[in-house]
Protein backbone atom coordinates (compact mmCIF):
# COMPACT_ATOMS: atom_id res chain seq x y z
CA UNK A 1 0.00 0.00 0.00
CA UNK A 2 1.17 3.35 -0.87
CA UNK A 3 1.79 6.24 1.92
CA UNK A 4 -1.16 8.51 3.38
CA UNK A 5 1.18 11.31 1.01
CA UNK A 6 1.20 9.41 -2.01
CA UNK A 7 -2.41 8.80 -1.57
CA UNK A 8 -3.27 12.42 -1.23
CA UNK A 9 -0.72 13.27 -4.31
CA UNK A 10 -3.05 10.89 -6.70
CA UNK A 11 -6.76 12.32 -4.57
CA UNK A 12 -7.59 11.12 -1.75
CA UNK A 13 -8.58 13.32 1.71
CA UNK A 14 -6.97 12.55 5.05
CA UNK A 15 -10.89 12.61 6.34
CA UNK A 16 -11.68 10.13 3.64
CA UNK A 17 -8.71 7.68 5.00
CA UNK A 18 -9.44 8.62 8.42
CA UNK A 19 -5.61 9.78 9.03
CA UNK A 20 -3.90 12.88 9.92
CA UNK A 21 -3.16 15.62 7.24
CA UNK A 22 0.28 14.02 6.11
CA UNK A 23 3.25 16.44 6.54
CA UNK A 24 6.71 16.78 5.26
CA UNK A 25 8.65 20.30 5.82
CA UNK A 26 10.88 21.71 2.90
CA UNK A 27 14.21 21.35 4.10
CA UNK A 28 13.18 19.21 6.49
CA UNK A 29 16.93 17.65 6.13
CA UNK A 30 19.35 19.60 7.59
CA UNK A 31 20.91 22.67 9.66
CA UNK A 32 18.29 22.87 12.49
CA UNK A 33 19.07 19.37 13.18
CA UNK A 34 22.25 18.66 15.69
CA UNK A 35 23.10 15.26 13.49
CA UNK A 36 23.13 16.77 10.64
CA UNK A 37 25.64 19.63 12.11
CA UNK A 38 27.83 16.67 13.34
CA UNK A 39 28.01 15.07 9.90
CA UNK A 40 28.59 17.78 8.47
CA UNK A 41 31.53 18.96 9.99
CA UNK A 42 32.86 15.54 9.64
CA UNK A 43 32.48 15.49 6.12
CA UNK A 44 33.50 19.46 4.49
CA UNK A 45 31.88 21.24 2.25
CA UNK A 46 28.50 21.42 1.11
CA UNK A 47 28.65 19.59 -2.04
CA UNK A 48 31.66 17.10 -0.83
CA UNK A 49 28.37 15.74 1.41
CA UNK A 50 25.87 15.81 -1.80
CA UNK A 51 28.54 13.60 -3.67
CA UNK A 52 29.02 11.03 -1.16
CA UNK A 53 25.77 9.21 -1.02
CA UNK A 54 26.09 7.10 1.64
CA UNK A 55 26.14 10.87 3.76
CA UNK A 56 23.48 12.44 1.56
CA UNK A 57 20.97 9.20 2.26
CA UNK A 58 21.75 9.63 5.75
CA UNK A 59 20.85 13.19 6.28
CA UNK A 60 17.61 12.39 3.73
CA UNK A 61 16.84 10.09 6.63
CA UNK A 62 17.83 11.56 9.52
CA UNK A 63 14.58 13.83 9.70
CA UNK A 64 12.47 10.37 9.50
CA UNK A 65 13.79 8.90 12.24
CA UNK A 66 13.63 12.17 14.33
CA UNK A 67 9.80 13.18 13.67
CA UNK A 68 7.94 10.24 11.28
CA UNK A 69 7.23 12.57 8.58
CA UNK A 70 5.01 11.30 5.71
CA UNK A 71 7.39 12.22 3.17
CA UNK A 72 10.95 12.33 2.76
CA UNK A 73 12.73 14.43 0.38
CA UNK A 74 16.13 13.78 -1.09
CA UNK A 75 18.99 16.27 0.32
CA UNK A 76 20.68 17.82 -2.96
CA UNK A 77 20.46 21.42 -4.59
CA UNK A 78 18.64 23.33 -7.24
CA UNK A 79 21.87 23.85 -8.76
CA UNK A 80 23.23 20.61 -9.59
CA UNK A 81 21.36 20.86 -13.13
CA UNK A 82 23.67 23.50 -13.98
CA UNK A 83 26.69 22.27 -12.61
CA UNK A 84 25.77 19.05 -14.52
CA UNK A 85 25.36 21.11 -17.94
CA UNK A 86 28.82 22.53 -17.47
CA UNK A 87 29.10 25.69 -14.92
CA UNK A 88 31.47 25.06 -12.20
CA UNK A 89 29.29 25.18 -8.87
CA UNK A 90 31.18 26.33 -5.08
CA UNK A 91 29.67 26.60 -2.07
CA UNK A 92 31.03 30.00 0.10
CA UNK A 93 31.16 30.43 3.42
CA UNK A 94 28.09 32.64 4.84
CA UNK A 95 27.64 33.58 1.06
CA UNK A 96 26.15 30.62 -0.75
CA UNK A 97 26.27 29.02 -3.73
CA UNK A 98 28.46 30.74 -6.85
CA UNK A 99 28.32 29.17 -10.50
CA UNK A 100 31.00 30.06 -13.29
CA UNK A 101 30.88 31.68 -16.04
CA UNK A 102 28.14 33.43 -15.25
CA UNK A 103 25.91 33.39 -18.75
CA UNK A 104 26.21 37.47 -18.56
CA UNK A 105 29.52 37.24 -19.58
CA UNK A 106 29.72 33.57 -21.12
CA UNK A 107 27.60 31.87 -24.14
CA UNK A 108 25.37 28.88 -23.03
CA UNK A 109 27.26 27.03 -26.09
CA UNK A 110 30.70 27.52 -24.23
CA UNK A 111 29.80 25.01 -21.79
CA UNK A 112 30.86 21.46 -21.89
CA UNK A 113 28.07 19.55 -20.40
CA UNK A 114 28.92 16.29 -17.24
CA UNK A 115 26.31 14.62 -17.66
CA UNK A 116 27.96 12.13 -15.14
CA UNK A 117 27.50 14.96 -12.17
CA UNK A 118 23.75 13.50 -11.85
CA UNK A 119 24.95 9.52 -11.10
CA UNK A 120 25.60 10.32 -7.42
CA UNK A 121 22.17 12.03 -7.17
CA UNK A 122 20.54 8.64 -8.38
CA UNK A 123 22.77 6.55 -6.16
CA UNK A 124 21.30 8.78 -3.00
CA UNK A 125 17.79 8.22 -4.09
CA UNK A 126 18.28 4.40 -4.14
CA UNK A 127 19.97 4.37 -0.96
CA UNK A 128 17.50 6.23 0.80
CA UNK A 129 14.49 4.20 -1.06
CA UNK A 130 15.90 1.44 0.30
CA UNK A 131 16.20 2.60 3.78
CA UNK A 132 12.44 4.11 4.45
CA UNK A 133 9.80 1.76 5.59
CA UNK A 134 6.74 1.64 2.32
CA UNK A 135 4.44 4.41 4.39
CA UNK A 136 7.05 7.43 4.02
CA UNK A 137 7.03 8.52 0.74
CA UNK A 138 10.36 9.70 -1.16
CA UNK A 139 10.28 13.07 -3.04
CA UNK A 140 12.44 13.68 -5.84
CA UNK A 141 13.12 17.43 -7.00
CA UNK A 142 14.83 20.24 -9.32
CA UNK A 143 14.37 23.62 -9.89
CA UNK A 144 12.30 25.22 -12.28
CA UNK A 145 14.19 26.72 -14.97
CA UNK A 146 13.31 30.22 -14.44
CA UNK A 147 14.88 30.05 -10.91
CA UNK A 148 17.96 28.23 -12.03
CA UNK A 149 18.25 30.13 -14.99
CA UNK A 150 18.34 33.48 -12.02
CA UNK A 151 21.49 31.73 -10.91
CA UNK A 152 23.02 30.58 -14.60
CA UNK A 153 23.08 34.14 -15.47
CA UNK A 154 24.22 36.07 -12.15
CA UNK A 155 26.17 33.34 -10.93
CA UNK A 156 24.74 33.76 -7.35
CA UNK A 157 21.29 34.29 -6.01
CA UNK A 158 19.94 38.30 -5.72
CA UNK A 159 17.00 40.25 -4.21
CA UNK A 160 15.45 41.04 -7.51
CA UNK A 161 16.61 38.84 -9.67
CA UNK A 162 17.98 42.11 -11.82
CA UNK A 163 20.05 40.32 -14.19
CA UNK A 164 17.50 37.65 -15.31
CA UNK A 165 14.53 39.53 -15.77
CA UNK A 166 16.59 42.21 -17.61
CA UNK A 167 18.32 39.90 -20.05
CA UNK A 168 14.60 38.41 -20.80
CA UNK A 169 13.49 41.67 -21.97
CA UNK A 170 16.52 42.58 -23.64
CA UNK A 171 17.68 39.34 -25.60
CA UNK A 172 14.89 37.02 -25.12
CA UNK A 173 15.73 34.54 -27.47
CA UNK A 174 19.38 33.80 -25.37
CA UNK A 175 16.80 33.49 -22.55
CA UNK A 176 14.77 30.94 -24.15
CA UNK A 177 17.94 29.40 -25.35
CA UNK A 178 18.80 29.03 -21.42
CA UNK A 179 15.52 28.23 -20.43
CA UNK A 180 14.52 25.29 -23.06
CA UNK A 181 18.61 23.78 -21.68
CA UNK A 182 17.02 23.64 -18.77
CA UNK A 183 14.74 22.35 -19.57
CA UNK A 184 15.66 19.43 -21.36
CA UNK A 185 18.19 18.80 -18.66
CA UNK A 186 15.49 18.77 -16.10
CA UNK A 187 13.64 16.07 -17.44
CA UNK A 188 16.17 13.68 -17.86
CA UNK A 189 16.90 13.92 -13.78
CA UNK A 190 13.37 13.92 -12.75
CA UNK A 191 13.21 10.89 -14.81
CA UNK A 192 16.47 9.29 -13.37
CA UNK A 193 15.25 10.22 -9.69
CA UNK A 194 11.65 7.98 -10.57
CA UNK A 195 13.90 5.42 -11.68
CA UNK A 196 15.75 5.38 -8.94
CA UNK A 197 12.79 5.64 -6.61
CA UNK A 198 11.58 8.55 -5.86
CA UNK A 199 7.43 8.44 -6.15
CA UNK A 200 6.78 12.25 -6.40
CA UNK A 201 8.57 14.82 -7.48
CA UNK A 202 8.82 18.50 -6.52
CA UNK A 203 9.47 21.51 -9.29
CA UNK A 204 10.84 24.24 -6.94
CA UNK A 205 10.55 28.24 -8.53
CA UNK A 206 11.80 30.19 -5.53
CA UNK A 207 12.00 33.48 -7.94
CA UNK A 208 8.66 33.02 -9.95
CA UNK A 209 7.44 36.03 -7.89
CA UNK A 210 9.78 38.75 -9.41
CA UNK A 211 8.24 38.03 -12.72
CA UNK A 212 5.43 40.97 -14.73
CA UNK A 213 2.51 39.07 -15.54
CA UNK A 214 3.10 37.94 -19.09
CA UNK A 215 6.70 37.26 -18.16
CA UNK A 216 5.12 34.89 -15.73
CA UNK A 217 3.57 32.78 -18.26
CA UNK A 218 6.63 32.42 -21.15
CA UNK A 219 9.08 31.63 -18.17
CA UNK A 220 7.43 29.97 -15.35
CA UNK A 221 3.95 28.02 -16.92
CA UNK A 222 5.38 27.31 -20.02
CA UNK A 223 8.69 25.76 -18.91
CA UNK A 224 6.87 24.09 -16.19
CA UNK A 225 4.18 22.61 -18.59
CA UNK A 226 6.78 21.05 -20.90
CA UNK A 227 8.68 19.61 -18.11
CA UNK A 228 5.14 18.33 -16.25
CA UNK A 229 4.63 16.34 -20.16
CA UNK A 230 7.81 15.23 -20.84
CA UNK A 231 7.88 13.68 -17.35
CA UNK A 232 4.46 12.26 -17.21
CA UNK A 233 4.94 10.68 -20.78
CA UNK A 234 7.92 8.59 -19.59
CA UNK A 235 6.66 8.10 -15.63
CA UNK A 236 2.90 8.49 -15.49
CA UNK A 237 2.52 6.83 -12.12
CA UNK A 238 4.66 9.89 -10.20
CA UNK A 239 2.78 12.74 -9.39
CA UNK A 240 4.53 16.34 -9.56
CA UNK A 241 4.39 18.99 -7.22
CA UNK A 242 4.31 22.82 -8.56
CA UNK A 243 6.47 25.48 -5.88
CA UNK A 244 5.89 28.89 -7.75
CA UNK A 245 7.02 31.22 -4.67
CA UNK A 246 5.30 34.21 -5.17
CA UNK A 247 3.14 33.28 -7.38
CA UNK A 248 0.27 35.36 -5.49
CA UNK A 249 -3.04 35.57 -7.68
CA UNK A 250 -1.61 33.55 -10.57
CA UNK A 251 -1.08 30.78 -8.50
CA UNK A 252 -4.51 29.26 -10.29
CA UNK A 253 -3.29 29.67 -13.88
CA UNK A 254 -0.32 27.94 -13.03
CA UNK A 255 -2.25 25.07 -11.87
CA UNK A 256 -4.53 24.83 -14.95
CA UNK A 257 -1.42 25.80 -17.54
CA UNK A 258 1.54 23.74 -16.19
CA UNK A 259 -0.93 20.90 -15.47
CA UNK A 260 1.13 19.82 -11.88
CA UNK A 261 -0.41 17.16 -9.95
CA UNK A 262 -0.36 19.51 -6.93
CA UNK A 263 0.54 22.38 -6.16
CA UNK A 264 2.55 23.97 -2.81
CA UNK A 265 1.39 27.63 -1.04
CA UNK A 266 4.33 30.17 -0.16
CA UNK A 267 2.44 31.73 3.09
CA UNK A 268 1.66 34.99 1.90
CA UNK A 269 -1.34 33.53 0.60
CA UNK A 270 -4.91 33.04 2.64
CA UNK A 271 -5.42 29.57 2.55
CA UNK A 272 -9.82 30.73 2.13
CA UNK A 273 -8.76 32.12 -0.95
CA UNK A 274 -5.99 29.27 -2.26
CA UNK A 275 -8.91 26.80 -1.73
CA UNK A 276 -12.43 28.87 -3.07
CA UNK A 277 -9.88 29.69 -6.08
CA UNK A 278 -7.57 26.79 -7.39
CA UNK A 279 -9.66 24.11 -9.23
CA UNK A 280 -11.91 21.58 -7.89
CA UNK A 281 -9.89 18.42 -5.87
CA UNK A 282 -6.30 19.68 -7.02
CA UNK A 283 -4.70 18.62 -3.87
CA UNK A 284 -2.06 21.55 -2.04
CA UNK A 285 0.81 21.65 0.18
CA UNK A 286 1.62 24.48 2.89
CA UNK A 287 1.24 26.74 3.46
CA UNK A 288 2.70 27.84 7.71
CA UNK A 289 4.97 30.60 7.89
CA UNK A 290 8.31 29.04 8.57
CA UNK A 291 9.31 32.13 10.80
CA UNK A 292 6.08 31.67 12.68
CA UNK A 293 7.90 28.16 13.28
CA UNK A 294 10.74 29.29 14.40
CA UNK A 295 9.19 31.63 16.74
CA UNK A 296 6.83 29.01 18.25
CA UNK A 297 4.43 31.79 19.61
CA UNK A 298 1.36 31.11 20.89
CA UNK A 299 -0.12 31.63 17.81
CA UNK A 300 1.07 28.34 16.68
CA UNK A 301 -1.35 26.02 17.37
CA UNK A 302 -4.33 28.26 16.17
CA UNK A 303 -2.76 28.84 12.95
CA UNK A 304 -2.31 25.23 12.13
CA UNK A 305 -5.60 24.72 12.97
CA UNK A 306 -6.70 27.28 10.50
CA UNK A 307 -4.87 25.99 7.43
CA UNK A 308 -6.14 22.72 8.15
CA UNK A 309 -9.86 24.01 8.08
CA UNK A 310 -9.17 26.00 5.19
CA UNK A 311 -8.17 22.96 3.13
CA UNK A 312 -10.24 20.22 4.72
CA UNK A 313 -12.41 20.25 1.45
CA UNK A 314 -9.55 18.96 -0.77
CA UNK A 315 -6.53 16.63 -0.51
CA UNK A 316 -4.10 18.87 2.00
CA UNK A 317 0.02 17.77 2.83
CA UNK A 318 1.12 19.71 5.37
CA UNK A 319 3.95 21.95 5.26
CA UNK A 320 5.67 25.38 5.32
CA UNK A 321 5.38 28.10 2.88
CA UNK A 322 9.19 27.96 1.95
CA UNK A 323 12.33 26.03 3.56
CA UNK A 324 12.45 25.48 7.59
CA UNK A 325 14.69 28.04 8.81
CA UNK A 326 18.23 26.88 10.17
CA UNK A 327 17.57 28.17 13.75
CA UNK A 328 13.97 26.85 13.72
CA UNK A 329 14.23 25.11 17.47
CA UNK A 330 13.57 20.53 16.91
CA UNK A 331 10.97 21.31 20.18
CA UNK A 332 8.76 24.03 18.04
CA UNK A 333 8.78 21.10 15.13
CA UNK A 334 7.50 18.56 17.30
CA UNK A 335 4.56 21.26 18.61
CA UNK A 336 3.46 21.50 15.39
CA UNK A 337 3.76 17.53 15.10
CA UNK A 338 1.43 16.96 18.39
CA UNK A 339 -1.18 19.82 16.69
CA UNK A 340 -1.51 17.47 13.44
CA UNK A 341 -1.69 14.40 15.12
CA UNK A 342 -3.58 14.36 18.38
Amino acid sequence: MPGILLETLRGMRASDLNRPAPVWLMRQAGRYLEEYRALRAEKGGFLDLVYDSDAAAEVTLQPIRRFGFDGAILFSDILIVPYAMGQNLEFLAGEGPRLSPTLVDAALSSLQAVPGRLSAIYETVAKVRAGLGPDTTLLGFAGSPWTVATYMIAGEGSRDQHAARAMAYRDPEAMQAIVDAVTDVTVEYLVGQAEAGAEAVQLFDSWAGSLAPDQFDRWVIAPNKTITDRFRAQCPEVPVIGFPKGAGEKLPDYVRGTGVDAVGVDETLDPVWVAANLPDGVPVQGNLDPLLLLAGSDELEPRIAQILEAFAGRPHIFNLGHGIDRHTPVEHVHRLLAALRT
